[in-house]
């Protein structure tokens, strides 16, 4: 069965906030308002960069989130610091695009967009172009994501249309339907603002939230409605309808932590913020370093990680970074998503962070063999809306285990952090489900005639 098929909300499970926070409009939490930093194709200059962190110096607490969609938070904003905080970033450029309650940035784009060989587009003007277009569609939900991306084999990261290349040529344009994706048209890259434009326009009339939430027989009607939409406004108007959803791709959407070269000549450096969070402190030294080693840009990553285009990084830059930043690909850190959680989040009754390290630490061999966990203030998943192999959901100073499933997941039962880390001890050797769902696990070996 898969995770939506069974997926319900906890009873008491937080409210979700009625918009999406900006830099005009900070959304009130824990720790102060929480600001929303949104660069255009997630790429700060390094100028830039030293204004976000200063601005989280001056008008903040000095913490900072990085987002899976590529963004910044600054955090402990008042009510006295807001305004200055939005125009002195509007004056450097981080300005929010539009008041109308819209998405103020609706692309999200590899961190190797315009660099990476493997690409056969051109996604940065494709995106620019995207966003642009976007801007004149009234009624976009604030959560609306198009993925633009170049590779013909790259992963799809959570999103609800995506704009890719046909390995038989053309541009695909698919919406996320459940578990997987559904093609809506192929298009030129000349066409495919125009043809998105449609897409977007007909989803708004359907009145939903996401693509994904969409019913299954009105995928067909988006689908009809862009086609229509087509024949008027692009020359050649190719379809190839309602497919099949289709599998994820292989290659990383964002490269791992660490250095490895992408081409002759330029060398990519990757440092993940633990558990996507960072001090203005450690965004400046960052942003020391492009300066010192010859970049204006520091891309963030939907890892939660900023990534740097070099000519020659050395181990020392690594090493540079090592003290604020993740930089090994095999840290165990990666493979565990965390909330800030309490007290820093009104929903949170947990330490999520320091809760998640402690999990990190114990979860090594599980995260070597491609395991995967998420610790949640509470049933809203921020950080992870999606599975993980092991959820711990924060609920009355306890932690729900969930097994396979996401937040809004029922969980199989109640536990404090110990008591977590002492079933995670024994899950290396008899499997987390019988460590954390033992009746699940039960069923499971009846089923297949092995533990999960």
């Amino acid at each position: 069965m898969s995770v939506s098929a069974h997926r319900r909300v906890l009873p008491q499970a937080p409210a979700r906030r009625g918009w999406c926070p900006g830099l005009s409009r900070p959304m009130p939490t824990g720790d102060g308002l929480l600001a929303r930093v949104h660069p255009p194709l997630g790429i700060l200059t390094v100028p830039q960069a030293r204004a976000v962190a200063e601005g989280a110096r001056r008008f903040g607490n000095g913490h900072l989130d990085l987002t899976a969609r590529a963004n910044l938070q600054i955090r402990g904003v008042s009510e006295a610091t807001r305004a200055p905080l939005a125009r002195m970033l509007e004056a450097a450029g981080l300005g929010d695009t539009r008041a109308d309650g819209g998405p103020q940035r609706l692309t999200l784009t590899s961190p190797l967009a315009g660099h990476d060989p493997a690409e056969t587009l051109d996604v940065p003007t494709l995106a620019r172009a995207i966003e642009a277009a976007g801007l004149a569609v009234p009624g976009l939900p604030a959560k609306m994501l198009v993925v633009v991306e170049g590779r013909p084999e790259a992963e799809r990261p959570d999103g609800d249309a995506y704009v890719s290349p046909r390995a038989s040529g053309g541009i695909a344009i698919a919406i996320a339907a459940g578990q997987g994706f559904h093609d809506v048209a192929t298009c030129t890259e000349g066409e495919t603002p125009a043809v998105v434009v449609a897409l977007l326009e007909a989803f708004v009339r359907t009145g939903r939230r996401r693509m994904r939430d969409l019913p299954p027989d009105a995928f067909g009607a988006v689908a009809d409605a862009v086609r229509l939409a087509m024949q008027t406004r692009v020359p050649s108007p190719g379809r190839e309808g309602m497919s099949d959803a289709v599998s994820p791709r292989a290659v990383p959407f964002s490269p791992p932590a660490g250095t490895r070269w992408l081409a002759p000549g330029m060398a990519v450096l990757t440092a993940d913020a633990p558990f996507g969070r960072c001090t203005a402190n450690a965004l400046d030294d960052l942003a020391d370093l492009a300066s010192r080693l010859g970049t204006d840009e520091i891309r963030l990553s939907p890892a939660r990680g900023f990534v740097l285009l070099l000519k020659n990084p050395s181990a020392a830059d690594l090493t540079a970074l090592a003290e604020n930043f993740i930089v090994a690909p095999d840290d165990p850190r990666r493979s565990v998503a965390a909330c800030t959680g309490a007290p820093a989040c009104a929903s949170g009754s947990t330490s999520t962070l320091a809760d998640a390290a402690l999990l990190a630490q114990a979860f090594g061999s599980l995260a070597a063999a491609g395991r995967s966990a998420h610790v949640s203030g509470c049933a809203k998943g921020c950080a992870k809306p999606g599975p993980a192999d092991l959820t711990l959901i924060g609920r009355a100073g306890l932690y729900g285990t969930v097994i396979g499933g996401a937040p809004g997941d029922e969980p199989a039962m109640h536990l404090p952090i110990d008591a977590v880390l002492e079933r995670l001890g024994r899950a290396k050797t008899i499997g987390l489900a019988a460590a954390f769902a033992p009746d699940r696990a039960m069923t499971d070996i009846g089923r297949n005639g092995s533990p999960a």
